[in-house]
């Protein structure tokens, strides 16, 4: 009996069955939302260069820390010292910058450090104005002069330049632009390591210390030009046989 009712019910499941609507699948579009990293390319060919320009930057602080303590000068702990502790700290914050360069998904460090430097300098040019005050108290007019004339234009605007570069990444900006604010400041850092050395010209100390700016500024420059497409001119002669 129990296999006759099995059979008997059969064509009453397979009825209800069939009266069931197939089953649809609809496919949605899906919508990508804009991410958080940077539309740049990449900021790797800046690296090497901006590395070089960051240590020579940091060095170039340190000797005007050390030129304020030598008896020509004599003003360590005043305003002058300070500028270069600044400076010395832009300069780490530059390095800084161009490690993270080698990572495309860094670019906010990046600008984070550049912007960073950028503040360094800046605070510089407050330092310098007590610098200059010093010098007025001490009657040393040429250095004033060479303090508020030579350096602290050149000191303002390499900060300003800087945070430009900074701002750019931050805003996406195209590399070439973002190349040629570093390029702006590489030629803000050389006037103000032709500055630098005119604070004596017999002192050891600001002599390297406006070679390494100047050295600085030829990196900088290279890196702002690596990002904009720009490579050096090869080397004539037959230097490539060294």
């Amino acid at each position: 009996m129990k296999y006759i009712s099995t059979i008997l019910a059969t064509p009453f499941l397979i009825t209800q069955c069939t009266s069931f609507s197939p089953i649809t699948h609809t496919h949605r579009t899906a919508t990508l939302l804009p991410t958080t990293t940077t539309k740049l390319h990449s900021l790797k060919p800046a690296a090497v260069p901006l590395m070089d320009a960051g240590k020579a930057l940091a060095r170039s602080g340190e000797l005007i820390i050390d030129a304020t303590s030598t008896p020509k000068l004599d003003s360590y702990g005043g305003g002058l010292s300070a500028a270069g502790a600044s400076i010395r700290n832009a300069g780490d914050c530059v390095a800084q910058a161009a490690a993270s360069c080698r990572f495309k998904t860094a670019a906010e460090l990046v600008c984070d450090e550049l912007r960073e430097a950028a503040t360094c300098l800046i605070e510089a040019v407050e330092h310098l104005k007590k610098a200059a005050d010093d010098a007025q108290v001490d009657e040393l007019l040429e250095l004033k002069g060479c303090i508020v004339n030579d350096i602290m234009p050149h000191m303002l605007t390499g900060g300003v330049s800087l945070e430009k570069a900074g701002a750019g990444i931050m805003k996406r900006e195209k590399l070439v632009d973002i190349g040629q604010h570093l390029v702006d400041a590489a030629g803000d850092l050389e006037l103000l390591g032709l500055g630098i050395q005119k604070i004596d010209g017999e002192l050891e100390e600001t002599k390297v210390s406006g070679q390494r700016m100047l050295y600085a500024s030829v990196k900088m420059k290279e890196a702002g030009n690596n990002l904009m497409g720009i490579m050096p001119e090869p080397k004539k002669g037959k230097s490539w046989l060294k």
